[in-house]
């Protein structure tokens, strides 16, 4: 047996550099089969997150849960959006184990999938439905049949696709490439996105209508940068993961932990999850400082903490005082302020306000402010 055919046993993707050129569909597709079957159990080895506990004790964290709580036992489909790093995906899987659905959990993400072989994955394809399928194959729809099916990244979904997938939300059947019978499914569907869809669908690249079948039940996961209270439990949560022995820890001095709260965290909880992992290995003493920490994070400004009350102490009235009324008043006033230092642009008025498009975009409408 040569060493070439001992690589392509052991590593079936090796056979991707065995590939004819100009590259053929059919192809691609049988070595991507192949890829798929010998990974698929280690498909989320590398989540920053690998299981759905939700971790957290920030107001933004909190209210995260509640809504999860509240919607999963129902049937209604959920949109997570959230920057990049956020854990959406960890968030749909808790909403399935907290569901009484029996069916499994499927995943796929749209945005990491080449368009001509999308279709194929999520609604399966015939015998002979095209050069190189030797069989049939169920697709992720099918697979998810009486559980969940996550799509992530669906922002960046092809247009073409966009349509398929509303036939399939209105109809709930799906039918395979190279077939003619359609097959009823029973699936729950969770998308996620870091993208702004308003502005996706302002440039024609995302369907409005679509938009509207997805966010029946809109959460949106606020950055790292504005929870951090939560840092010191999802270190606490990272540690435990990354240490089986349970025998090793890290405990931070005060200046590491002043530059971990006034980070900004750019990859969010996948970056926060990526640096335990260095400390463990650069820190076997356990003890971090400032200097332990990696340039960017160790040149951060300590900052205020988003949770912190004490920061807009106010005088009571010796009368008292409606405190609903009076913090409705003041968050109508703070965005009446924030659109007309922006010119009334609604994202640079979120960004200032620190919180997402949507969100302020519910209290524009709530408090009946003319958008200047």
């Amino acid at each position: 047996m040569t060493d070439q055919s001992v690589l392509r046993r052991q590593f079936p993707w090796a056979k991707i550099f065995a590939l004819d050129f100009p590259l053929r569909l059919d192809s691609l597709h049988e070595v991507l089969e192949e890829i798929r079957a010998s990974s698929g159990k280690l498909s989320h080895v590398e989540l920053p997150l690998s299981d759905s506990k939700l971790v957290g004790v920030s107001d933004a964290m909190k209210g995260v849960v509640r809504q999860v709580e509240q919607v999963a036992t129902s049937n209604a489909t959920v949109l997570l959006t959230g920057e990049s790093g956020t854990g959406k995906e960890v968030i749909a899987r808790r909403i399935h184990e907290l569901s009484e659905r029996q069916g499994e959990f499927v995943a796929i993400n749209c945005g990491a999938i080449p368009e001509q072989l999308l279709e194929s994955e999520l609604f399966g394809h015939e015998r002979g439905a095209f050069t190189g399928a030797a069989k049939a194959r169920a697709g992720k729809f099918e697979q998810a049949n009486g559980g969940t099916f996550f799509l992530d990244e669906i922002g960046d979904m092809p247009s073409i696709m966009q349509v398929k997938l509303l036939r399939v939300l209105e109809e709930r059947v799906v039918e395979r490439v190279g077939g003619t019978s359609r097959v009823p499914i029973d699936v729950r569907i969770i998308a996620a996105t870091h993208r702004d869809l308003a502005k996706r669908i302002e440039t024609n690249e995302f369907r409005e209508d679509l938009f509207y079948r997805l966010s029946v039940f809109p959460i949106e996961i606020a950055p790292l940068r504005e929870r951090t209270a939560d840092i010191q439990p999802l270190i606490a949560e990272f540690v435990r993961r990354m240490t089986p022995d349970q025998l090793r820890s890290l405990n931070f001095s005060d200046a590491a932990l002043a530059c971990l709260e006034g980070y900004e965290w750019p990859g969010n909880i996948r970056e926060l999850s990526n640096l335990i992992e260095r400390l463990l290995v650069t820190c076997p003493a356990g003890r971090v400082d400032k200097q332990n920490l990696p340039w960017p994070v160790n040149k951060a400004e300590p900052q205020a903490s988003h949770d912190d009350a004490k920061s807009a102490a106010h005088v009571l009235p010796r009368g008292g005082v409606d405190l609903k009324d009076y913090i409705e008043r003041m968050e109508q006033n703070l965005i009446e302020k924030a659109l007309a230092e922006t010119d009334g642009v609604v994202q640079k008025a979120a960004d200032m306000l620190e919180m997402g498009r949507t969100t302020l975009v519910e209290k524009i409408r709530r408090h009946k402010i003319r958008e200047a």
